[in-house]
């Protein structure tokens, strides 16, 4: 179970309560050790198991106390509005109807704050460190509770343990308003609730971070975490993982999840992939792709003597020099192309697409519109040959630092690209293992 901080999350106290003064905060480590009796102390119904709260925005409420009994004696679920008084060395309810209350039901949306939290991962972004809840700061008020904090400092720890009085430094207090709760339902996760990144921080958050992330867990926790990432940062994140971790995922992935997640990435990434994966793994993925993706991974994985031709990729953009600055400029912004894809401008000839010029995006930006492309281009072009190994081809990475070069055949007709992260990052294991 993850739960993250939010890239500029306060450690302070948050200042949003509910309306009025009349509130109290209390830390979950002190509260679960108070009886919990029926309107007197002497009626004692037992020790709090846990407490149950609902997920909501801006802070989740309580809905009831669980208790667990042992013996072989039913548990009993105490609503919250059955709750008279909070006292410090008691919590006081009204007296159950028939001599008990009914028996605890978990439900969607739920969480338990000993069982889902506490002892919990924190992923701080803040720092890029990995942090534990050692306590959840709690509000009281009117007859509601909500959890407002969770608690990182050794003083969590202390209180847990019986030692509250002794402070050794400052609480460090977390606002539940950065610790977004994701509900894993939909990843076919049952009797569990993980908390992690909203959909749309986990987007935003870079894939070496969730890899990161990935790797502190196991099971159905690292799978359920894994399995909410959309198609295109899943690959991201598959591609940063360790390979002991790429091994545990692959084995578990659906195969429609699969398929998609696959159609991300390119020919070398897979490459890459399959390479530390078990052959039967191996096998099954290359199924899932169009038979020239299979047959040229097929080739990568087989041959040591790699060539440009089945690592490079179509996705460029090319133009003619008569083509001014404004048109390309239009053009991409017209096309949503994707970033990788016009890091250079490509000149060709009117006639045979002969590569005879470069344009770097960002010295096209600075000039004016009206200006043609024959310009701005850098010619003669550092490009690789159609039969260039891979070992030549990362040279020209290493000497020339280009995020992507050209490929051509024997008459510098431009064939296609390869891009550095796809050689650099993905065939240096492959090829010399």
């Amino acid at each position: 179970m993850v739960l993250q901080s939010n890239n500029h999350t306060p450690k302070t106290a948050a200042k949003t309560y509910p309306s009025g003064t009349d509130f109290e905060l209390l830390f979950f480590s002190e509260l679960i050790k108070r009886p919990v009796c029926a309107e007197k102390i002497r009626n004692r119904l037992g020790k709090p198991t846990d407490f149950v709260f609902r997920l909501a925005d801006p802070y989740p409420e309580a809905v009831g106390i669980y208790l667990e009994h042992g013996w072989g004696k039913p548990t009993e679920f105490i609503p919250w509005d059955k709750v008279i008084k909070i006292d410090s060395d008691a919590i006081l309810v009204m007296k159950p109807e028939g001599g008990s209350y009914p028996p605890f039901v978990d439900q969607r949306g739920w969480i338990l704050v000993g069982e889902h939290l506490m002892g919990r991962t924190i992923l701080d972004m803040d720092g890029r460190t990995i942090e534990v809840v050692n306590d959840v700061h709690l509000l009281e008020s009117k007859g509601r509770m909500l959890i407002v904090h969770v608690d990182i400092s050794f003083n969590g720890f202390l209180r847990k343990w019986g030692l509250g009085k002794v402070t050794w430094l400052k609480d460090h207090l977390i606002s539940w308003r950065y610790v977004q709760p994701l509900s894993l339902e939909d990843a076919g996760v049952t009797d569990a609730v993980s908390l992690s990144v909203t959909h749309k921080q986990l987007k935003e958050l870079p894939s070496e971070d969730l890899a990161d992330a990935l790797e502190e867990l196991s099971g159905e926790e690292q799978q359920a975490f894994f399995s909410v990432l959309d198609d295109e940062k899943a690959a991201e994140t598959l591609i940063a993982a360790e390979p002991r971790t790429q091994r545990q995922l692959v084995a578990d992935l659906r195969k429609e999840k699969a398929r998609n997640i696959l159609a991300q990435m390119s020919v070398p990434q897979l490459a890459d992939l399959f390479s530390v994966l078990p052959h039967d793994d191996v096998t099954k993925m290359l199924k899932l792709l169009p038979k020239e993706d299979a047959d040229k991974i097929n080739a990568i994985i087989s041959e040591h003597e790699t060539t440009a031709r089945p690592l490079m990729c179509d996705d460029y953009v090319a133009v003619s020099k008569e083509t001014t600055v404004g048109q390309v400029l239009a053009m991409i912004r017209a096309a949503k192309r994707d970033p990788e894809a016009i890091s250079y401008i490509y000149v060709v000839s009117d006639t045979g697409n002969f590569l005879v010029g470069v344009a770097d995006l960002r010295e096209m930006i600075l000039a004016p519109d009206a200006t043609p492309l024959g310009e701005v281009m850098a010619a003669p072009v550092v490009s690789a040959q159609e039969d260039d190994t891979r070992e030549t081809i990362e040279e020209l990475f290493v000497k020339y630092h280009f995020r992507m070069v050209p490929v051509v055949n024997a008459q510098d007709r431009l064939l296609g690209v390869i891009r550095y992260n796809d050689i650099m990052t993905g065939l240096v294991i492959l090829v010399k293992r």
